[in-house]
């Protein structure tokens, strides 16, 4: 039975891949949704990409980000096809979970309208016509990996087409020149935290000016928010958000051992 169950198994990788488009592969950090399939894919050694870290919309007809991340360096896209029986939104949130959890570091996450036109996002950021969808079933997010690639991008947009069918993209470019040291925006910071309950912060021992200040705009978004913080800086954390103008009432000291600094919220 184990071996027949062996060969089924090697019977059904084989069915994907064959499915395929020819000489794609996955991006070698992000595990493949189960049962998707390689529709698109574009590889090459030197390739300039703008990632936007903000909603985009035209101006006189040419395209605005409110934020940008430019870098250049050896590429990799694949798009996938998802099965009939997941959502667009179910394989995102897999394929984001999944680089957090190597502790990639979140530029930015939207979702539906905010991240602006779809039309855009297909044609004019990724070049690929076949992620033209709904505004409302769009998501967007810019990962940056930890190290050693902290000089890698990992971008992830998913959308669901009005034929209902869903695709993941995603993107990685390694890039040849070290990326300056970007922070996240508070909108996506207060997202992960109302989505996961948490934000850890590996790399953030004691407290830096700009994200105390980043920080403390991401909890003034929310001022129903409470939450603790964990870590060896914990308590500095704690008075540098509160001289930040946050309410010490909503500001707890954790007990959870971790590098850094690790915000959870209080339910």
């Amino acid at each position: 039975m184990r071996f027949l169950s062996v060969i089924s198994l090697m019977l059904v990788s084989a069915a994907v891949a064959a499915a395929d488009v020819a000489g794609s592969h996955d991006i070698e950090v992000l595990p493949r949704f189960p049962d998707s399939q390689i529709v698109r894919f574009n590889e090459a050694q030197d390739q300039a990409r703008i990632y936007p870290q903000g909603s985009i919309r035209r101006v006189s007809s040419r395209l605005r980000y409110e934020r940008e991340i430019a870098a250049q360096g050896r590429f990799v896209a694949v798009t996938y096809e998802l099965p009939r029986t997941h959502t667009a939104e179910e394989a995102f949130t897999a394929a984001r979970e999944a680089m957090q959890a190597q502790d990639a570091e979140l530029l930015y996450w939207c979702q539906g309208r905010e991240c602006g036109p779809s039309s855009s996002w297909a044609n004019a950021v990724f070049g690929e016509s076949i992620l033209y969808g709904s505004d409302d079933q769009q998501t967007y997010a810019l990962m940056r990996l930890a190290e050693p690639r902290q000089n890698s991008l990992l971008a992830l947009y998913s959308i669901t087409r009005g034929n209902r069918r869903a695709y993941l993209h995603a993107e990685l470019l390694e890039a040849t020149a070290p990326l300056a040291d970007t922070l996240p925006t508070p909108a996506t910071l207060l997202r992960q935290l109302r989505s996961s309950g948490e934000l850890r912060l590996v790399k953030r021992g004691e407290p830096s000016e700009a994200w105390v200040a980043l920080l403390a705009r991401t909890l003034n978004l929310d001022s129903t928010l409470r939450v603790s913080l964990s870590g060896e800086q914990a308590q500095g954390w704690r008075d540098a958000l509160v001289e930040q103008r946050v309410r010490a009432g909503r500001l707890e000291l954790g007990e959870i051992p971790t590098p850094g600094l690790q915000v959870d919220v209080l339910r």
